[in-house]
């Protein structure tokens, strides 16, 4: 698309978790926003980010390019980057903090700046964002990813409530306008800013799916059948239903074997109790899987070859693993909330995140027959699945509009 704006994109979230080898949602949001940019409007575009000092800074153009190159060969596979990256990713900005922060030449020529923050990486820094803006004359826009800390603080980090209303003021203060990924978070922001921001733009723009490409080489998936739960180990994803109904099934099997279930996903916080099952219930073991490091396309392999997808979460902002499960036409089995419905439409089996006969049906149906006779098919055109350079574009559409 023809943009008119300058951007100031922030790699802080990126830059920060360089070296990790499997991205979340956000992580992924940032890079493909970095890609599409670099692809189409790179004499528009400067990568900024945060300091220790707590100063936003450009950074380097040629040095940020690659930075944002290695990250994505490092979630294609190629982990002996890891170390590289992050040596490479102190070295920017520490060169940056020691660079004079003067506006672009080609920025002073647009018709307008605005500094693009995909994260909520440091949205509660307030003054450090007017201090951005006010330099380069530039406007804010960020995108809302969820208000959950917010709404379910039971789910969140202790300290995590508070934090997350500051990151929701600096919005309502500093925003120009905002994107989020679901007309659920949209509403959520609503409710939370209507007395004091009730005409704050808000864009809903659903997150894409990476093109899929399956592992090459030695990756081999579980012989026997098995489903796929994928996303961070923590509270809010609801682990704990699907381990104690895999414990039940191995204590009081049926006619049919028990399935393997395979955890893709880092380790998150407040998981204590999950991890203890993971690793210490005697009938999980060799039966329950965990795997955190896997690359892209292994995943994507991993996926295909699944019964389904089994998405137990309480509440979400989006739920990128659905999208990404259902355009790979596998069987998912989600939550019964709103923002599933929203991504799925008719193509996935919805169960109430607290039933667990209701999950355990759902997986014993899937169970039956070939896994082809379970996949969604044509019910997959009732789902919001969309490609990311279409919503990368949509994104920055919105910020032509304000």
């Amino acid at each position: 698309m023809h943009l008119s704006s300058y951007i100031y994109l922030d790699i802080s979230r990126l830059i920060a978790r360089a070296g990790f080898v499997v991205p979340t949602g956000i992580d992924r949001v940032e890079f493909e926003y970095a890609d599409y940019l670099l692809r189409n409007a790179a004499q528009r575009l400067t990568f900024v980010a945060i300091t220790p000092l707590g100063s936003i800074v450009i950074l380097p153009f040629a040095e940020a390019e690659q930075f944002v190159r290695q990250t994505e060969k490092i979630w294609q596979g190629h982990h002996g980057l890891c170390r590289d990256i992050r040596r490479a990713a102190r070295r920017m900005v520490q060169k940056a903090m020691l660079g004079r922060q003067i506006t672009p030449v080609a920025a002073r020529a647009c018709r307008k700046s605005v500094y693009l923050l995909l994260s909520h990486h440091h949205l509660n820094r307030s003054g450090s964002i007017m201090r951005f803006m006010r330099r380069h004359g530039a406007e804010f826009v960020p995108m809302v990813h969820d208000l959950i800390p917010i709404e379910y603080p039971e789910y969140a980090r202790p300290r995590e409530p508070a934090r997350h209303e500051a990151r929701m003021n600096t919005v309502l203060e500093l925003a120009r306008g905002v994107i989020v990924p679901s007309q659920a978070v949209a509403d959520s922001l609503a409710r939370y800013g209507m007395r004091r921001r009730a005409d704050l733009p808000v864009r809903v723009v659903p997150h894409g799916v990476v093109k899929a490409t399956p592992a090459a080489g030695d990756f081999s998936v579980p012989e026997c059948a098995y489903f796929v739960c994928l996303g961070t180990i923590e509270p809010r994803k609801n682990h704990l239903l699907l381990l104690n109904m895999w414990r039940d099934m191995v204590e009081n099997p049926g006619a049919a074997p028990v399935p393997q279930l395979v955890l893709v996903g880092r380790r998150g916080w407040e998981n204590e109790n999950i991890l203890d099952m993971i690793e210490r219930c005697p009938a999980l073991q060799g039966t329950v899987r965990e795997c955190n490091s896997l690359s892209d396309p292994e995943v994507t392999t991993l996926l295909r070859g699944a019964r389904g997808l089994l998405f137990p979460s309480f509440t979400e902002g989006y739920g990128l693993p659905l999208a990404e499960a259902l355009t790979l036409d596998v069987a998912c089995v989600c939550s019964d909330i709103p923002v599933f419905h929203e991504v799925a439409g008719d193509a996935a089996i919805f169960v109430d995140p607290l039933d667990g006969p209701g999950w355990r049906g759902a997986i014993t149906k899937l169970m039956v027959g070939e896994i082809a006779a379970h996949r969604p098919g044509a019910r997959i055109a009732s789902a919001a699945l969309f490609t990311w350079p279409t919503q990368v574009g949509d994104g920055l559409a919105f910020l032509e509009e304000l």
